[in-house]
């Protein structure tokens, strides 16, 4: 299905009926066209936290929890996310024997939207830790160029053409909802391993997405994708963690090899 016909930017009853056919599957494919043979492109996971959960136990006893939803980046469909804050407000008034019973019939559901095996932990609401950033900020380096719309042919190496296995961050990712036009505002990591790159190129790169329009799954799909046939590394990941909006936080990371999958965190801002 494609997004125009989503509940997004709509004016919306919420429901009060467990309603799993609210949930509005995306197809990965059309947006992967210009990246189909780019390595790891399809390799990874994307994290949501879900802040806005809630159901009744056996008792009809109102239950809260935080979740994180874990969805395969191979998956051939994301989910729009004004439907799955609706498929989680859907399920308020709805009595279930066991916490365990409330997970499998999240999983069924968000495993049919995605068409393939999603995920779903709980979190008791003061039990979800924020995290310290990792590696090398470069926020405070002085961009080569400032540009609105993503560019890659920002990105250069360094003169030294040195090998490195580096991991850096930025704060300043900034992009767009392709339908709402709302920012979305972000942290990228970028652990590479290869020819030594101009960080202030990278940080120009990351800069360029500031009036850029997608999805936060394809934001770091074209920057992974990018990066990957700039610079040939040996290996590379990519992973952004965006702030909260209507009750989520995504969190996409795309990696050559799987041994760099790094764990979920979440930072301060989200």
């Amino acid at each position: 299905m494609t997004v125009e016909l989503s509940l997004l930017g709509k004016d919306t009853q919420y429901p009060t009926t467990y309603q799993p056919d609210i949930l509005f599957p995306i197809a990965r494919a059309d947006a992967r066209q210009a990246y189909t043979h780019v390595t790891g492109i399809q390799q990874g996971l994307d994290w949501w936290h879900i802040f806005e959960i809630s159901w009744l136990n056996a008792h009809g006893i109102p239950q809260v929890a935080i979740g994180r939803m874990t969805l395969p980046a191979s998956s051939p469909n994301l989910i729009e996310s004004k439907s799955l804050k609706l498929y989680f407000n859907s399920m308020n008034f709805t009595q279930f024997d066991t916490q365990a019973a409330f997970i499998a019939t999240v999983e069924k559901d968000l495993s049919h939207a995605a068409q393939a095996p999603v995920t779903l932990d709980l979190f008791q609401v003061d039990a979800l830790e924020t995290s310290q950033p990792e590696g090398m900020c470069i926020d405070d380096l002085i961009p080569t160029q400032l540009e609105n719309h993503p560019n890659a042919n920002l990105l250069q190496l360094d003169e030294s053409a040195e090998n490195v296995e580096v991991q850096f961050y930025s704060h300043l990712l900034r992009s767009n909802c392709p339908v709402t036009e709302q920012p979305d505002w972000g942290t990228v990591f970028i652990r590479y391993q290869g020819k030594k790159p101009c960080y202030r190129s990278i940080l120009a790169y990351i800069i360029s997405y500031r009036q850029h329009n997608g999805f936060h799954e394809q934001c770091v799909e074209q920057m992974y994708a990018d990066l990957w046939r700039s610079f040939n590394p040996e290996r590379l990941m990519v992973y952004a963690t965006y702030t909260r909006r209507g009750g989520l936080d995504i969190n996409p990371c795309r990696v050559s090899d799987l041994a760099w999958m790094p764990r979920p965190i979440r930072l301060a801002r989200q």
